[in-house]
């Protein structure tokens, strides 16, 4: 990794920016309408202060955790996150990367790699679905997962298929067809690296998806399966808890925002729910995710985990995060920056910067382990948490 390393997720990003071809550098940017759910889930964390000690500090910190019954090294985990066309290697090299770190990673349904490859890297995987088609269909994506042995499942719920960005989208074909390649040539002859990633490997990205097919079936395209979920029906929380019936691991609900969405997947036994809000990719105008974090902990916080996905650039950001009840955290452009900017060694780096922040402020806040973290260590302004869905609220 000589000569490549970074010291900060700003630092990763500038490199991504540089390296990529400009459509795959917006698709890791995305958001939505005007991006003010984009910028707010990272901006809002500087509103957030610390309360530091003096003397007494502690010499030695324990950041080790466990989330879904998997040991961590830290409170950060992968979040998943779809087609990784930003390094060959994609969610097999971000899987190796988690586990030489000690984390776990989250494998989205549209992820370019297969789940028994990921699960072969780091078995400590969680299976992320959609509910995309019937009941069957689900249950047949379940299967798979059992039988290649991750650790748990996400069913993911936070998006709303907007598709409008005042700065507009980047095109992306749904097969690289000889007009295509042309079309997208200039991009990356614009940035050799990148394309010599691809042509050293042997193959062009991966635009399927093959998490989405039956085990050894041809994979359908990105656009293709998306398709299918666009037209299948939203799941009742009847449907969530006839999936809970199916799985007996560990199962976390990623989207939850509301207290009263929090009370009802305790209600359908969920094992943990992840506040967040798919990184400004849906609803825009939906707070972020660590101004809501508080009031879910509250209601639901001694009966389930809490974990908070969104705007994660910094360890301080992860303390700030734990102090206010979560039990850890999901990263998701940020690692992807780090993919980009040099591959499974990028990612290394990204989640040791954070685990460095991570113990630098446990040092600064007198702490020695992260299970020590209380709301008296962080400065949080009148006015600045969010509480939606409670019957009493303004």
């Amino acid at each position: 990794m000589a000569g490549q390393w970074f010291e900060s997720v700003a630092e990763a990003q500038r490199r991504a920016r540089k390296r990529l071809p400009r459509s795959v550098y917006d698709a890791l940017i995305a958001g939505s309408e005007k991006g003010v759910t984009l910028r707010d889930n990272v901006d809002a964390f500087a509103e957030i202060g610390f309360a530091p000690h003096t003397a007494g500090l502690r010499d030695k910190r324990d950041l080790t955790t466990t989330v879904l019954d998997q040991p961590l090294s830290m409170p950060v985990l992968i979040s998943p996150t779809g087609v990784q066309a930003v390094h060959p290697d994609g969610e097999v090299a971000v899987a190796r990367a988690a586990a030489a770190r000690g984390t776990a990673i989250g494998l989205s349904s549209f992820a370019s790699k297969p789940v028994e490859e990921v699960v072969a890297a780091n078995p400590q995987t969680f299976f992320q679905l959609y509910w995309i088609g019937g009941r069957d269909d689900v249950l047949r994506r379940i299967e798979r997962a059992r039988a290649a042995g991750v650790a748990g499942l996400i069913l993911t719920l936070d998006w709303s298929f907007s598709h409008s960005r005042d700065w507009g989208s980047p095109h992306i074909p749904e097969r690289l067809t000889a007009r295509e390649l042309l079309r997208f040539a200039p991009q990356g002859l614009r940035h050799p690296r990148w394309l010599a990633s691809y042509v050293r490997s042997g193959r062009l990205p991966a635009l399927t998806v093959p998490n989405m097919a039956d085990l050894g079936g041809p994979a359908p395209t990105f656009f293709g399966a998306y398709g299918q979920w666009m037209q299948t029906p939203p799941p009742s929380w009847e449907d969530l808890r006839w999936l809970r019936e199916q799985w007996d691991g560990p199962f976390l609900l990623k989207g939850v925002i509301r207290v009263d969405d929090a009370k009802r997947a305790v209600d359908a036994g969920m094992s943990a729910i992840s506040v967040s809000n798919h990184g400004g990719n849906n609803l825009d105008g939906t707070p972020a995710t660590i101004r809501a974090l508080p009031a879910v902990v509250d209601a639901v916080g001694d009966e389930i985990e809490v974990l908070l996905d969104g705007g994660i650039r910094r360890g301080s950001d992860v303390v700030k995060a734990v102090a206010l009840g979560a039990r850890a955290v999901m990263i998701g452009r940020a690692y992807l920056w780090g993919l980009a900017a040099a591959g499974q060694a990028g990612v290394e780096n990204v989640l040791d910067i954070l685990r460095n922040g991570i113990d630098s402020t446990l040092l600064a806040l007198g702490h020695g382990s992260v299970h020590d973290l209380t709301r008296g260590d962080v400065v949080v302004p009148p006015g600045f948490p969010r509480a939606l869905g409670l019957t009493d609220a303004p």
